[in-house]
């Protein structure tokens, strides 16, 4: 009998707290926060792009269509064909530390708004048992001989309060928290998506220099030939030494060329090992070659309209943005009357074992309102503060915008005079190496001197390592289109989304 009085007196309890949470809430101060609109443009640059790069022979000089309002696919390095490629990308999203790190700080934010929630917008309840001992002279109620008495006081009680959120403090402070967690998302994306680009850029930066590498090994053995030629003409009497020594001269120019891209080759695989989250010692890494990474033939162009919802810094510029409007509704908030209920419900007994028992009810229940009446201004000098804190955010959010758009353009733009400029870099190879193989076998039938010769081989080996290069922007470039585009995140199911 004693427990059920018990157990209706916890439920008079959280009926009464129950009573606080009622919506008694009034309107949320301050300004509600309203996405950007996306600028009102229809291209991204004033110069006409064309649909469709040249074309030319060799690897990498494959014409890439630019299909504008497509979509881009969530893995776009696909698009390179190359099994080695995916595979080693799949290893870096599984064990990279920047990744883990963004995808923790992430969750992080998400338990601190449960946290702010629970502690917040809720109730706070409490239980209390105590017990203390106590002493009361009798003097205290106007007794002529007093004495003194002991006893041990016991109480149980349950005590709540609850901050009644009449002016949205509370709401909008969880708004900043919301956002500050869609900040972190979007800095994940953006995490992923540099992840994924600087994956593949390594991987063409490694093929580049062993293409570079292979160019500069066979120049090495063209010019040894040429030198032992140029020993048996001197040993025969037909030219000078001087054109030994020339000779010479240049094979040792060429190989000094060969250390610098063997360094630069390991310093790449080096880079690349940390970006997939492996030392440098426990390097298991695929070689890339140009051979094996086709370039794209096909580049979907999302929509100028699309691209402030596409790229993870534009969405995370936002996100701050959203956060600084909130802050300032915090700030207003400040200005206005806090408003908190109190209660408590509970038994007092002389004996533990009683407290379960009825009687020796005792309980409480109050309001306080708390308004600031004089702080020196500083709280109206808070809120002209979060004012300017957002017009900042504003500011950066749109800064963030243009360089977004400069980014597409540039790299559409590039995609053009690459095709261009590797088209003309390779006609200069092959005409170089014809004229390179017409004077050598001049050469051999002393038909010409040997500067001929040697003005041949220094023009192909110019020839042969811009083609290289002119190569490698094309791949790098196409990444970075990608990159600019936003990497297709938004249609890649995973959990962050």
């Amino acid at each position: 009998m004693h427990i059920q009085k018990w157990i209706q007196t916890r439920r008079n309890v959280y009926l009464l707290i129950g009573l606080f949470t009622v919506n008694l809430q009034g309107c949320s101060v301050g300004p509600d926060f309203k996405a950007p609109k996306a600028p009102k443009t229809k291209t991204y640059s004033d110069q006409k792009i064309p649909s469709k790069t040249v074309h030319t022979s060799g690897v990498g000089g494959e014409a890439q269509v630019l299909a504008l309002g497509e979509e881009i696919p969530s893995k776009w390095w696909n698009l390179f064909q190359s099994k080695a490629l995916n595979e080693l990308i799949a290893k870096g999203l599984a064990h990279s530390p920047s990744l883990k790190a963004a995808e923790a700080a992430l969750q992080q934010s998400k338990e601190n708004i449960n946290a702010y929630v629970g502690s917040s917008l809720y109730p706070a309840i409490t239980g209390t048992v105590s017990g203390t001992r106590q002493a009361i002279s009798s003097s205290s109620f106007g007794a002529a001989n007093p004495t003194t008495t002991l006893f041990t006081l016991y109480n149980a009680s349950v005590n709540g309060s609850y901050s009644l959120d009449f002016f949205g403090k509370g709401r909008r402070a969880l708004e900043g928290l919301r956002a500050q967690s869609e900040y972190q998302r979007y800095l994940l994306e953006a995490t992923y998506l540099t992840l994924t680009s600087n994956i593949v850029t390594t991987a063409i930066t490694e093929a580049s220099l062993r293409g570079q590498i292979q160019a500069t090994e066979g120049l090495i053995k063209l010019n040894e030939e040429v030198l032992r030629i140029t020993r048996l003409q001197f040993e025969l009497g037909a030219i000078s030494q001087t054109s030994i020594l020339a000779q010479e001269s240049q094979l040792a120019e060429i190989r000094a060329t060969l250390p610098p891209l063997q360094k630069n080759l390991s310093i790449t695989r080096h880079a690349l090992s940390i970006l997939v989250g492996e030392l440098p010692t426990e390097n298991q890494l695929p070689k890339f070659y140009f051979e094996g990474i086709k370039l794209p033939r096909k580049i979907p162009v999302s929509l100028p309209s699309s691209l402030i919802h596409q790229r993870p810094d534009i969405r995370a510029s936002e996100s701050l943005l959203h956060q600084a409007s909130a802050n300032v509704g915090v700030a207003t908030a400040n200005l206005y009357p806090q408003v908190t209920i109190t209660a408590s419900f509970g038994t007092e007994k002389y004996k533990i074992e009683d407290l379960l028992k009825g009687g020796g009810l005792v309980w409480s229940y109050g309001s306080n309102i708390l308004q600031p009446i004089f702080n020196g201004g500083s709280l109206r000098a808070a809120r002209r503060a979060s004012i300017e804190a957002y017009k900042q955010a504003e500011a950066q959010y749109r800064q963030t915008v243009l360089q977004g758009f400069q980014n597409v353009a540039d790299q559409l733009r590039a995609l053009e005079l690459d095709a261009e400029g590797l088209k003309a870099q390779s006609e200069f190879e092959r005409a170089a190496e014809t004229t390179l193989n017409l004077v050598r076998k001049q050469y051999q039938l002393g038909a010409i001197d040997y500067l001929n010769l040697l003005n041949a081989e220094r023009q192909y080996q110019l020839a042969r390592i811009n083609r290289i290069q002119a190569q490698t922007l094309r791949y790098t470039d196409t990444v970075a289109l990608f990159q600019a585009l936003g990497g297709g995140w938004w249609s890649c199911d995973r959990k962050a989304n």
